[in-house]
């Protein structure tokens, strides 16, 4: 804890993660929102996961493409054009009623233009932080992203039994507006300067490490948004019930990150914290209750916000400074492919044996993370030594 309280003292820094929290709060709820409204709308969840998958690839694709333009266009310049891009493909999803092909390419293109918030602050923390304190950085970062999770699942499913699907999206995009100013006109944030990347996109894919944070982050978010749908479907659409227990699992893993604090990484820690989320969705294959599932999916929680971090720090070490938007982008193209793959499978997975199906597919693609995990290990860099050292 001292670690934590330690950072909280440098100058700038405590503004620059609760302004990039407000920024990303619309993530907890955006993905759930989509589900609802669009299962709501065509009346089915294989509809509403072509949906998010529509949205995660318009990510993924122009992920790295946009993240380029950040040493280019400049940071805040670049945030507030796919702010206000995002924002109106995601306002006319929620007001107008369209096909599901028009559905589908509103989300994508709000997807694509979503503003490149985790890769600018990942960026801008080494700069503001020593490097031996990178570690606990990046754990309070993914450990407080959870109050994303806590917070927003309730908050939509409030919304949504209240005032409806198209209401509780509008009340979002809102809210992404707030945030996204706040972020984009801090002033760590406005004098961020990014040197212009020299090698053609994609050759940071040429780093065993980068490659590999890619895959693994794609197989544990694909089982995340498994599970998320898995929720949904077992207590109910607008039900309360399956935002209580997706909270539940970030309150898990906002106890996971800030335990693991500043603790040394090995090659195999990202593999062991794989492997306990595996284990609490395991477990959610033996219940169906609330009270089991919010045990089960505590469990889970407690390996998740410490897998994330460890995947930032071995970016973080494994890149040079200019590549390293790029990097965390791709990482989160990987994540938004897997979010696509998780949504789809568990969609198909629930209308044919409902919230159980759901359940082993999160369960299946989380237990091959930790496998690819455990096999190319080897393939990060050697986090014991300073950044240097290993050249």
């Amino acid at each position: 804890m001292r670690d934590f309280v330690a950072l909280m003292r440098i100058p700038g820094l405590a503004l620059v993660i609760a302004t990039q929290l407000a920024a990303r709060f619309p993530a907890g709820m955006y993905s759930l929102g989509l589900l609802m409204h669009v299962e709501r709308t065509h009346g089915s969840y294989t509809a509403a996961g072509l949906v998010l998958a529509a949205f995660s690839i318009g990510m993924a694709v122009a992920a790295p493409v946009v993240t380029r333009q950040l040493s280019r266009v400049g940071t805040t310049r670049l945030l507030l054009a796919t702010l206000l891009i995002s924002t109106l493909s995601f306002g006319l999803l929620a007001a107008v009623p369209l096909p599901l092909p028009g559905v589908m390419a509103l989300a994508a293109l709000g997807g694509a233009a979503m503003p490149p918030v985790i890769p600018t602050v990942r960026t801008l923390y080494p700069l503001l932080a020593p490097q031996n304190t990178l570690t606990a950085l990046f754990a309070l970062d993914a450990s407080l992203q959870e109050l994303i999770w806590v917070f927003g699942p309730v908050l939509i499913t409030l919304l949504v039994a209240g005032f409806g699907t198209s209401t509780a999206l509008l009340v979002v995009v809102g809210i992404q507006i707030a945030g996204g100013l706040l972020f984009a006109l801090a002033r760590r944030v406005r004098s961020l300067r990014i040197p212009t990347a020299t090698r053609k996109i994609g050759r940071v894919l040429q780093n065993q490490s980068v490659v590999l944070m890619m895959v693994t982050s794609m197989l544990m978010i694909g089982s995340f948004a498994a599970i998320e749908a898995a929720m949904v479907a077992t207590f109910g659409e607008g039900s309360v019930d399956a935002g209580l227990v997706l909270a539940i699992s970030s309150i898990g893993s906002l106890l996971g990150g800030l335990l693991a604090g500043n603790r040394q990484l090995t090659r195999w820690s990202l593999t062991l914290r794989i492997l306990i989320v595996a284990a609490g969705f395991a477990i959610a294959t033996t219940t169906s209750g609330f009270v089991g599932l919010a045990v089960a999916l505590f469990v889970a929680g407690l390996g998740i916000a410490p897998a994330l971090a460890a995947v930032s720090s071995v970016i973080s070490r494994a890149v040079a400074f200019s590549d390293t938007a790029e990097a965390f982008s791709w990482i989160g193209t990987g994540q938004l492919i897997g979010t696509s793959l998780g949504s789809a499978l568990a969609g198909i997975a629930i209308d044919a044996a409902g919230g159980h199906g759901g359940v082993l597919v999160a369960v299946a693609i989380c237990a091959l993370a930790a496998l690819v995990a455990a096999v190319f290990r080897k393939a990060q860099p050697d986090m014991r030594l300073v950044i240097g050292d290993d050249d």
